[in-house]
């Protein structure tokens, strides 16, 4: 008996059973041959498009993409003109970039920059102009200072104009002549009745009036420029020292005083008042011929 409860007692020892592939709280249903499975996503998702996010997802993800680096712009104008590197990154909602608000203010900077340029321009311009109005207004003055003394030069030429001291003028003697009046002539002589007029042949100042050795009766009339003409052999004078007298005025009458044969008009040139030269040359240089 003892024995026999004792072996009871002894715990028995439990078979392990094959393990079942089906839980048994869900036991596995097959499905009936001839039909298919069900499938939860057949309706509203192909097999394609199983693995992508929905349409709001994807919207978000575009707009952060966008904003972190599809609308990066990159400025460059500064007021110098130089590049500056400045980086404008893009409205993270909109990828609209900050660009049009930079650009409205360099284009004021540019605005301003290209209008202190046009302002010196205008200025450097308008210095340029007015220089060359000075320079045009000095020219015009030098011009019609130079113009005045041209009119007045040719005024005093035709003041000075030399003329013939007789009419008509006919000469019997010339300059370096020999004959019966001196051993070498140094006058011009023109033919003359007694009495006919003598004119000054330009304009001068009388000088000297009187008689003089076998000159006779002799006027002297000094030019401007120095240059003495004397009128020898006058039977009567015309003017007195110190009268001033102008081409073509009367000073004198032909006559036979002094070492002559006949009446005539003995005329001499002295610049400066020293010795002749040949009246006839001087003539000719002031644009008369004898």
């Amino acid at each position: 008996m003892g024995s026999h409860r004792a072996d009871s007692r002894a715990p028995r020892r439990r078979t392990p059973a094959a393990a079942d592939p089906t839980p048994a709280t869900s036991p596995r249903r097959h499905a009936a041959p001839g039909r298919r499975r069900a499938s939860k996503h057949t309706g509203s998702r192909g097999p394609l498009f199983r693995g992508l996010p929905s349409v709001p997802v994807l919207l978000g993800v575009a707009a952060l993409a966008i904003s972190a680096g599809g609308a990066v712009t990159v400025s460059s104008d500064d007021i110098t003109g130089a590049s500056s590197g400045r980086v404008l990154a893009a409205n993270a909602l909109g990828g609209a970039s900050s660009q049009s608000s930079s650009d409205l203010l360099a284009g004021r900077r540019t605005v301003s920059r290209d209008s202190r340029r046009d302002a010196l321009a205008d200025a450097a311009d308008a210095d340029l102009v007015a220089e060359a109005e000075a320079l045009t207004r000095q020219r015009n003055a030098a011009l019609a200072q130079f113009a005045k003394q041209a009119e007045a030069q040719s005024r005093k030429i035709a003041l000075n104009q030399w003329v013939l001291p007789v009419s008509p003028s006919i000469t019997t003697a010339e300059f370096g002549d020999y004959g019966l009046w001196a051993n070498y002539h140094t006058g011009l002589d023109f033919n003359g009745h007694e009495g006919q007029e003598i004119k000054s042949v330009a304009n001068g100042v009388v000088t000297s009036v009187g008689y003089d050795g076998s000159y006779g009766n002799k006027t002297v009339v000094t030019l401007e420029d120095g240059t003495e003409i004397w009128y020898c052999h006058q039977s009567s004078y015309g003017v007195s020292e110190g009268d001033e007298v102008r081409a073509g005025e009367v000073i004198g009458y032909i006559g036979s005083t002094g070492n002559v044969t006949g009446s005539h008009l003995h005329l001499e040139v002295r610049p400066g008042g020293g010795d002749p030269v040949d009246p006839y040359e001087a003539f000719l240089v002031h644009g008369i011929t004898p």
